[in-house]
């Protein structure tokens, strides 16, 4: 047992994970959390670590007095009063990529964005798996990184690397590294835009080289900190784009066709993108051309991420629920032009009134935020408001008339209404199926 003392800092899954490795690595460990849920009261006792729950903010000067470090779960915000005691006691904060590559060596590459980070860091292990590259997908997922690192087999850890912990971390250090896109989300964790953009751009910290850094060439934010030498993707002239090949659509990696766009089973804009980011990370990090030609060709896509949930009189239902932010509402919109949208939920302090750019045939609103969802549609196109998903559901399938699509894409997290984003979409596929067995509409 060391003699120093790291506080942990909110036990969700990933603070219970960073305090189980610190206690069986034998260092001292203090937790804290301003509201701890049984698992983590639980976690604490089973380990034997001391846990402090809800604290005064005039009580960290008191806490922080002999801690070496803190150790800051991912969704404490920018303004939780544990970042100016510790500043004021010269007390580091870190994250628990910190301690993983304070204990492990191995190589990481990490996957940033607004938009998209699973579905890439899905592909990208993939990918490497069939290479021969025994790769784990860590970091913003269920299995933390310092969990990821107690298996031996790995050689390669995929981070999706979240704003959250980028913005914590002491030295952020994977290479290569994406960094997908940029729009405004989390503002009510971040203390602004800036701070949210300086986080996602840490990403690129810890490059060992500027083409291991893989940037957006189509967003000017992403690009704004894309170091001389970059690796581009998305622009109509960069090196991995979406280009012509006689009468065919080809999706070109480094100069170079890989596939036809027509073999891939999903191809809207931002499926395309991701593609393009998945395998110039991929191959990067060890994977063979051939083999990222085969995963994309074999990908359907992620659940509750554009995923058609079913085709009722003539009308397809379209689950994006993990579409948490107005860009991911608009990217989605973008790819069924003319839908009937259900949009809302819990704002996390973001502008809505960019929806209004989305032009659907029509909006349901749902959800805390459903009057701002409202107001972003009003004089756009017509504009329901819904109660419950089963409301939200039927009013959409009276908007859309015989034909077309109705897309659950809400730009909003669902705090409000559901545990998560999965029990929206399941809540939905659900509404949706209770339709196919309904039988043809009234009329009809």
């Amino acid at each position: 047992m060391t003699d120093s003392t790291t506080l942990v800092l909110g036990l969700g899954v990933a603070g219970q994970a960073v305090l189980e490795a610190l206690v069986h690595r034998g260092v001292k460990a203090l937790a804290v959390d301003d509201a701890p849920g049984d698992a983590a009261q639980r976690c604490a006792e089973r380990l034997g670590v001391s846990l402090v729950k809800a604290p005064d903010p005039t009580d960290w000067p008191r806490l922080l007095d002999g801690v070496a470090e803190v150790a800051m779960g991912p969704g404490v915000p920018d303004s939780h009063p544990c970042h100016v005691a510790a500043r004021v006691a010269s007390v580091p904060v870190i994250d628990e990529s910190d301690l993983a590559a304070r204990w492990d060596d191995r190589p990481r590459c990490a996957v940033t964005g607004t938009n998209g980070k699973t579905t890439v860091v899905t592909l990208v292990v993939e990918m490497l798996e069939r290479s021969g590259v025994r790769a784990l997908a860590a970091g913003n997922t269920d299995t933390p990184l310092v969990r990821a690192i107690d298996d031996a087999e790995a050689a390669m850890f995929v981070v999706e690397a979240s704003s959250f912990r980028l913005s914590h971390a002491g030295a952020f250090r994977a290479s290569p590294a994406v960094w997908l896109n940029f729009a405004p989300d989390h503002l009510d964790v971040h203390a602004d835009l800036a701070a949210y953009e300086a986080a996602k751009a840490r990403v690129f910290e810890g490059v060992t080289r500027p083409s291991d850094a893989v940037a957006n060439a189509a967003d000017p934010v992403v690009m704004a900190h894309a170091p001389d030498g970059a690796s581009l993707f998305g622009g109509a002239a960069t090196p991995s784009r979406i280009d012509m090949v006689g009468d065919a659509a080809v999706l070109i990696v480094d100069d170079e066709p890989l596939l036809e766009v027509a073999a891939l089973a999903r191809s809207l804009p931002h499926d395309l993108a991701n593609a393009q980011a998945a395998c110039l990370l991929a191959l990067r990090a060890g994977a063979a051309r051939e083999v990222c030609a085969e995963v994309l060709v074999d990908f359907a896509g992620l659940a509750h991420r554009m995923a058609l949930v079913a085709e009722v009189d003539g009308v397809r239902y379209v689950d994006d629920s993990k579409a948490t932010t107005p860009h991911a509402t608009l990217t989605a919109m973008a790819g069924l032009p003319g839908a009937v949208l259900i949009a809302g939920g819990r704002s996390k302090g973001v502008d809505l009134s960019v929806l209004g750019a989305a032009r659907p045939r029509a909006v349901v609103a749902i959800g805390e935020a459903s009057g701002e969802v409202a107001d972003a549609f009003a004089g756009h196109c017509p504009v329901h408001s819904a109660t419950s998903m089963g409301e939200a559901v039927a009013l959409a399938q009276r908007a859309v008339g015989s034909a077309g699509a109705v897309l659950l894409s809400p730009g909003c997290s669902s705090f409000d209404w559901y545990g998560s984003y999965v029990e929206r979409g399941l809540d939905f596929v659900r509404i949706v199926h209770g339709l196919l067995n309904s039988g043809p509409r009234s009329g009809e």
